[in-house]
C-alpha cells in the first residue's frame, strides 16, 4: 500500500512540468549547448598537431564526430522508448535499476552540468570584457564580477521565464550559427578561386604518409570540441510530444554540429595557408574575418563568440535546474520534500533553481581558486568528469545492444558500436590526462557522497 501511494505521487510531481518546448528548442538544446567559444579557435590546434596537414585534420573531423553523431543515435532510440522526468536518469534506471539511476543523475548534476556552467558565465564575462577593450580580462575583478551577473541573470530568467529561455536558446542558436555559416561559404568560395584550398590539399597529400602518429591526438581534440550534445535529454519530459520529436532532434542537431564544424574548418583553410594558421593561432579566425569581410568583422566575430556563450550556459542552466529536481521526485538526493515542489505560478521547481544557483555558484568559487592556484595546483574542474561519463555511456550502449533485439542489425549492433568508438577515443584523451588519478579521485568521491542521500525504493 505505501509502495503504491509513492509510486503514485511520484507519477504525480513528474506530470507537474509542463510541456512548454517545441522540437526547434529540442534541436537548439544539442546545437546551442555543443557550438561555443571553442569552435571558433579549434581549427588551428588541431592543424598544429598535425603539424598543419589538412587531410589528417579533416579526417580528425571526422572520426572525432563518432561519438556525438553515433552516440545521438542511440539515446534517440532510448528516447524514443522512455519518458519520465530526465532523460540520461531514466535510461539507467530502467536498465540497471534504481540506484544506478540516482547515482548517475547525481554525478552529472554535481560533478559534470554545475562546473560547465560556471566556467561557461566565466568565458562569456570574459568575452565580453575583451568586446568592450578591457586589458588582461583573464582575470580581473570585473571579470569575475560579471560572471557571477551572469549566472545570476540566467537562472533568474529560466525561472521567471522558462518558456522566454527556450526562445532565447533558438534564438542564440541561429545567431551563433551566422558568422560559422559565413566564414563556412565565403572561405570555401575564396579557396576555390585563389587556389589556397587546393595548395593547401596538394601539400597535405604529399607530407600524408609522415602523419600517422599525429592523427589520435587530433581525433581527441575535436572529439572534446563536440562534447555537450546529450545535455537535451534532460528536458524530455517538458518536450511536446517527446518520443517523436527528442530523437529527431538529437540526430538533427548532431548532423548541424558535423557539418558546420567541417564547412567552417574548410572555410578557415580556404582564405590562409594551413601553416600560416598553425603561427597565427587563435588569431587565425580574426584574421580570416578580416579578409573576408572588411575590419570591423573581428570586432563583430567577439560579439558573437559573447552570444554563443550565453546561448550554452543557458542551455546549461536548464539542466541544472531539472537535475536536482528528478532526483528529488524519485526520494532521492538531500532536501528531497524541498527539491520536489513546483511553484504554482512559475510552474517551476524554485527550491531546484535555488539549489542549482547555490552550487555553480560555489564552482565559480572553485574556478576562481584555481585559476589564481589557490590550492597549490591547477584543477580543470570542466575535464574531471569526462571519464566517468563516457564510462558511463557505454555501460548503455552495451544494454542497448543485449535488450533492443526488435531493432535491425545495423541499428542494434553497428549504431552502438560505433558510439562505443568515438567513447573510447575521448576515454582515451581523459586517461592520458596527467591528472587523470586526482579527477577519478574526485570522481568517486562525489559518488560516495551521492550514495549518503539515497532511499531505498518502497
Amino acid at each position: 500500500m505505501i509502495g503504491r501511494l509513492l509510486h503514485i505521487m511520484k507519477e504525480k510531481f513528474m506530470e507537474q512540468l509542463k510541456k512548454k518546448y517545441g522540437f526547434l528548442t529540442a534541436v537548439a538544446m544539442v546545437v546551442g549547448v555543443v557550438i561555443g567559444s571553442g569552435v571558433f579557435f579549434k581549427a588551428d590546434d588541431v592543424l598544429t598537431i598535425t603539424e598543419g596537414n589538412l587531410i589528417v585534420a579533416l579526417m580528425a573531423w571526422v572520426v572525432g564526430a563518432f561519438a556525438m553523431v553515433f552516440g545521438a543515435l542511440v539515446f534517440a532510440e532510448f528516447a524514443a522508448r522512455i519518458e519520465k522526468s530526465n532523460g540520461i536518469v531514466d535510461y539507467f534506471e530502467e536498465a540497471y535499476g534504481d540506484l544506478a539511476g540516482y547515482l548517475v543523475g547525481w554525478f552529472k548534476g554535481t560533478l559534470y552540468f554545475s562546473p560547465l556552467t560556471a566556467i561557461l558565465a566565466w568565458v562569456a564575462s570574459l568575452y565580453t570584457m575583451i568586446l568592450i577593450g578591457s586589458d588582461n580580462p583573464v582575470n580581473s575583478p570585473m571579470t569575475w564580477t560579471l560572471a557571477a551577473i551572469y549566472l545570476l541573470l540566467t537562472y533568474v530568467m529560466n525561472y521567471y521565464a522558462p518558456v522566454a529561455a527556450g526562445k532565447f536558446q533558438v534564438t542564440t542558436m541561429f545567431i551563433k550559427l551566422i558568422p560559422l555559416t559565413l566564414i563556412a561559404v565565403g572561405g570555401t568560395i575564396s579557396g576555390l578561386v585563389t587556389g589556397v584550398s587546393m595548395e593547401n590539399f596538394s601539400h597535405a597529400a604529399a607530407t600524408l604518409s609522415n602523419q600517422g602518429s599525429t592523427f589520435s591526438a587530433a581525433v581527441v581534440a575535436t572529439a572534446f570540441a563536440y562534447e555537450g550534445w546529450i545535455i537535451a535529454i534532460t528536458l524530455n519530459s517538458e518536450i511536446k510530444d517527446s518520443k517523436k520529436n527528442l530523437p529527431k532532434a538529437l540526430v538533427l542537431g548532431s548532423f548541424i554540429v558535423f557539418l558546420v564544424y567541417i564547412f567552417y574548418f574548410l572555410g578557415i583553410a580556404g582564405v590562409l595557408a594551413t601553416e600560416e594558421i598553425v603561427v597565427q593561432g587563435d588569431t587565425a579566425v580574426t584574421i580570416v574575418s578580416g579578409q573576408l569581410f572588411g575590419g570591423v568583422a573581428a570586432t563583430l566575430l567577439t560579439a558573437f563568440v559573447v552570444i554563443s556563450c550565453l546561448g550554452t550556459l543557458n542551455g546549461l542552466v536548464m539542466s541544472c535546474i531539472r537535475i536536482p529536481y528528478s532526483l528529488a521526485i524519485r526520494n532521492h538526493g538531500p532536501f528531497v520534500k524541498q527539491l520536489a515542489q513546483i511553484s504554482d505560478q512559475r510552474e517551476m521547481p524554485r527550491n531546484a533553481t535555488i539549489y542549482a544557483i547555490v552550487i555553480s555558484s560555489i564552482y565559480l568559487m572553485i574556478w576562481y581558486a584555481s585559476m589564481n592556484n589557490l590550492f597549490g595546483t591547477y584543477i580543470a574542474v570542466d575535464e574531471i568528469p569526462i571519464v566517468m561519463v563516457y564510462g558511463l555511456y557505454v555501460l548503455l550502449y552495451v544494454w542497448y545492444m543485449k535488450n533492443f533485439k526488435d531493432l535491425n542489425f545495423f541499428k542494434r549492433f553497428v549504431v552502438p558500436i560505433c558510439a562505443m568508438i568515438g567513447a573510447g577515443i575521448i576515454l582515451y584523451g581523459g586517461i592520458t590526462n596527467p591528472s587523470i588519478g586526482l579527477y577519478l579521485l574526485i570522481s568517486v568521491g562525489v559518488l560516495a557522497l551521492g550514495r549518503v542521500f539515497y532511499r531505498k525504493a518502497v
